[in-house]
């Protein structure tokens, strides 16, 4: 069983970014620039734009963050992209997930100019993924086929489950694995609540990518021998033993699964620093092809 060590590629990653931003600043040339739109005081939410924010300022790009009350209005939210949009000194436009339940979540999206849509959420973009055209990659996804190119992992003839459908990951995933690429060429079943056989279909799978948000539903019994498993899942439970006072716990129930693996991420430090690794590639692809 071998760790797909996510913090370790992740900062393989940032590193060679922040090379390349280097190099723009010696030529004198503009450097990436992300806009993250936060609205609302959700703690998990204010965690991750942090962590990107971090990452932007570690790789030597520059950042915004724009932060509001969940009470502003959606047709402020909207006004604000559209300014974002046409501000040229601005590459990427990053609108932290979940909104509150009176801004629709498809009118903001829909709003971000594509060539600025560095969480590969628009239609635009996923229309273009679907035909194997050149497009910002969803970050979650797009970290994973990292993950998976660093380690060398040929999935070509393999079957994979794929255990959630959201668009942020599960069906994106099922897209990049299914797609005739070079990480891609797998035979692929979309798994989702209504799917009555996902023991039979993972213990037949070759990999499974996890992605329900439901703690340790993945266990021992429903792997076979030598599975690949991608673990996105992330739930906190109280631990006092710990300094943030919680736990994060993945999809898979990692003692039981983890012997039977021949690759598996860890939670935390799997799928999670590759997806700010996905989004900070994103963000300079964004920079270089406005500029």
């Amino acid at each position: 069983m071998k760790i797909l060590d996510g913090q370790l590629v992740s900062q393989l990653i940032r590193d060679e970014l922040k090379i390349r931003v280097a190099q723009l600043v010696a030529e004198g040339k503009k450097i990436p620039h992300l806009a993250a739109l936060l609205i609302g005081n959700n703690g998990a939410s204010e965690t991750y734009v942090n962590a990107k924010v971090k990452a932007c300022a570690e790789i030597g790009y520059k950042s915004t963050l724009i932060k509001y009350d969940e009470t502003i209005e959606e047709i402020r939210v909207l006004s604000i992209i559209e300014e974002l949009n046409n501000n040229p000194d601005i590459d990427g436009i990053l609108v932290q997930l979940p909104l509150p339940k009176h801004v629709s979540e498809e009118k903001v999206i829909n709003t971000i100019a594509p060539a600025k849509d560095v969480d590969g959420f628009h239609p635009v973009s996923v229309g273009k993924m679907i035909q194997g055209l050149d497009t910002f990659i969803p970050a979650t996804p797009h970290g994973i086929m990292l993950l998976l190119e660093h380690y060398k992992i040929d999935t070509k003839g393999m079957a994979a489950a794929v255990i959630g459908r959201s668009n942020i990951v599960g069906r994106p995933m099922s897209i990049l694995l299914s797609s005739n690429i070079k990480l891609g060429n797998c035979t692929v079943t979309l798994c989702h609540s209504h799917t009555k056989n996902i023991k039979e279909i993972c213990q037949q799978s070759d990999i499974i990518v996890a992605a329900l948000g439901r703690q340790e539903f993945i266990t021992g019994e429903m792997v076979k021998e030598g599975v690949i498993i991608i673990d996105v899942g992330i739930t906190r439970i109280a631990d006092a033993s710990k300094k943030s006072g919680y736990a994060l716990i993945g999809d898979v129930h990692f003692a039981s699964v983890s012997p039977k693996c021949s690759f598996i991420t860890p939670v935390p430090k799997g799928v999670g620093p590759m997806t700010i690794a996905g989004l900070m590639k994103n963000t300079f692809k964004a920079c270089e092809e406005m500029n």
